[in-house]
């Protein structure tokens, strides 16, 4: 180890009634397998306030989106090194030795990838946790929608359709399908039609256009066959399947289906939950969810191929809404969130600013 690890750190924990707050809680200890890192930066996303809100484990570390530098290393650890500008995804109020909040994360290694120098800051590559992971899961992992992964690119032309391409998932998406080599036609307000299409969406409606559906089915021929809902509420779950072509396809969603939603028998509804990829047992809502090794393969494979899709300039983050205050300013946070105030941009707050 290069520095001392202190035995304890600021971290903002679950607490009863709805309540965070900022504590002083053990330094996690690292294992065999795993790195632990110094938080630079951490972003904030919906599952942090729906996990205090509705979840409600006391005691646990919340946040899940992080970037910071590489401090100690377990022993079968030959990458990253100490010292590495590193980012990922963690399971935030769940458990109370992980969270991203915190002065310090712990994570597996092959669950953290190595940001190239000179490319993002740590707030940017903070953006790449949740809604990164979760829109690579949905597209490529062979049980949702088993697209194409990069920097391979399908043959022919294939419509997919993305709803929610503003949302921060959504705007992963849209970008890796593109890179992908698929032709995307994605949802969205109309103030954000330029920003998706910037990031390689080839169609972009307004999905509260009654006519919606059918625009979709005329600008793509009506031959979309595969589509990844964001948002996941009622009304997208009965979209996301009315623009799927005659033949039939696949949706996939990242929450449960909605069975007032289903609209046909021949497309298949899917579910991604991206906590399923950290190769950690964990109970939610009442439902057990076991370890899954190929949740967690199939991960820590994509995550391998990042660095070099950064480098290249191929993955933008999310635009930054910088929230001064470090932890201490993250239950402000989380009420604009939960007032609906977030729009096509991530929340993230640097550590560092953390009030003692």
């Amino acid at each position: 180890m290069s520095e001392t690890i202190p035995k304890t750190m600021k971290a903002l924990i679950v607490q009863e009634g709805k309540r965070v707050q900022v504590k002083e809680h053990p330094v996690p200890p690292v294992g065999d397998d795993d790195i632990l890192v110094k938080t630079v930066a951490v972003a904030q996303n919906p599952t942090d306030w729906k996990f205090v809100d509705n979840v409600q484990y006391a005691g646990t570390i919340l946040g899940c989106d992080w970037s910071g530098h590489v401090v100690a290393v377990g022993k079968n650890v030959s990458s990253p090194k100490i010292g590495d500008h590193v980012a990922g995804f963690t399971q935030g109020g769940t458990f109370t030795d992980g969270g991203a909040y915190a002065e310090y994360v712990r994570v597996p290694a092959e669950l953290s990838w190595v940001v190239p120098e000179g490319t993002l800051s740590h707030e940017e590559a903070a953006t790449l946790g949740c809604a990164f992971w979760t829109a690579a899961q949905a597209l490529y992992h062979p049980t949702r929608l088993g697209l194409v992964e990069p920097p391979e690119k399908v043959s022919g032309e294939h419509w997919v359709f993305v709803y929610g391409g503003s949302s921060s998932v959504g705007q992963y998406a849209v970008q890796l399908a593109h890179l992908s080599g698929y032709k995307v036609v994605t949802t969205a307000s109309p103030r954000n039609f330029e920003l998706v299409k910037s990031l390689g969406a080839d169609a972009v409606f307004d999905y509260r256009d009654p006519e919606v559906v059918r625009k979709i089915k005329t600008a793509t021929g009506d031959s979309v066959k595969a589509g990844f809902d964001t948002i996941s509420l009622k009304d997208s779950q009965i979209m996301s399947a009315q623009v799927i072509g005659p033949d039939g396809g696949k949706v996939v969603l990242v929450l449960s289906p909605i069975p007032e939603a289903k609209v046909r028998d021949d497309v298949e509804v899917g579910y991604t939950l991206i906590y399923t990829s950290l190769g950690r047992a964990f109970d939610l809502r009442g439902s057990h969810y076991p370890v899954s090794p190929e949740d967690r393969a199939h991960m820590a494979a994509f995550l391998r191929k990042v660095p070099a899709l950064v480098k290249e300039g191929k993955i933008r983050p999310n635009r930054i809404k910088l929230w001064r205050g470090g932890l201490t300013a993250i239950p402000d946070g989380l009420q604009h969130m939960r007032e609906g105030k977030v729009s096509a941009e991530k929340i993230v707050y640097r550590v560092d600013e953390t009030q003692s």
